[in-house]
This record gives structure tokens, C-alpha cells and sequence, in this order.
């Protein structure tokens, strides 16, 4: 099993992937994730979002295989717990399925790309910036996992 988290945007700043390795390095090796950067397009005059977001997911698209198990994050989602994430963390382990976690752009994403997905998950009724939301969902899977093996790094 492989996670791969898709994300919209580049260039982030040093605080964003540093934060993101501390905890993808704290994930065991069968764990760790693969993060894919896709450049966002070019916000112009003449193009509305809804071509943007069209012209995204195709960029998107390339990445979802088919066998793959596709979670796309956006506001309007299930809102998960930590503890559904270690649920599903487990599962994903037992099914051994890769595993794409999406991230759209400043404009969300296509509908064509939440139709692929298996799962809609929604990490809060706040709006983060996309740069935030890559740390949050690395460390809420490293917390998941945490969990899983009953180590003391999540506490209630």
C-alpha cells in the first residue's frame, strides 16, 4: 500500500515542507506518503473557475488509477475524526490498495474529480489554506497510526 497525497500548488513556503517531513519521517517506511505536487493553472481574465477547475482536474486525473482508492477533501464532506481516519488507515492497510488523498486549488475542484472519489472527508467547517491542510492531513494519519499501535502521541 502506497499513500499519495495530490495537491494543488507548488512552491510552498520552507515552514510547509518542513512541517510535512517532521511527520511523514515519523511514519514507518510501508507509510510514508508520496507527496505530488501539480501545478495549479494561471488565473486569467478570460478563463472563469469553473475552466480552471476543469483544466485542473485533467493535470489531476493523470494520477488516479484505476484500483486506486481516491479520498478527495473539501469543505462540503464528511466531516472525519482522528479515529475514522486510524479506522480507515486500518483498513486501507488490510485491503493493501494504494491510496490518493486529493487536495484541490484556490478555486476547490471539479466535480468530475469528487465522482471519482471513494470517499469525501471534510477536516473541518473552516477554511484552511492549502498549505495548512497539507501538514494537517500528514499528521492526523501520523496521529491515526499513533493510535493504531497504542502509542502515547494521542491522548483524549
Amino acid at each position: 500500500m502506497n499513500i499519495r497525497l495530490l495537491a494543488l500548488g507548488h512552491k510552498m513556503p520552507s515552514w510547509v515542507d518542513s512541517a510535512f517531513n517532521i511527520y511523514n519521517q515519523r511514519l514507518p517506511t510501508h507509510l510514508k506518503i508520496e507527496l505530488i505536487e501539480i501545478s495549479p493553472v494561471q488565473r486569467q481574465k478570460n478563463k472563469s473557475s469553473s475552466q480552471i477547475k476543469a483544466l485542473e482536474a485533467e493535470a489531476l486525473s493523470k494520477y488516479l488509477l484505476a484500483g486506486d482508492l481516491h479520498i478527495v477533501l473539501d469543505e462540503q464532506g464528511q466531516l472525519v475524526t482522528t479515529k475514522d481516519i486510524a479506522k480507515a488507515l486500518d483498513s486501507w492497510q488490510m485491503m493493501g490498495r494504494n491510496v490518493n488523498v486529493i487536495i484541490g486549488g484556490a478555486d476547490g475542484l471539479d466535480h468530475t474529480i469528487k465522482q471519482q472519489a471513494h470517499q469525501i472527508w471534510s477536516l473541518s467547517r473552516l477554511t484552511f489554506p492549502h498549505q495548512l491542510v497539507r501538514v494537517i492531513i500528514v499528521e492526523q494519519i501520523y496521529r491515526a497510526y499513533s493510535l493504531l499501535i497504542n502509542h502515547p502521541y494521542h491522548r483524549e
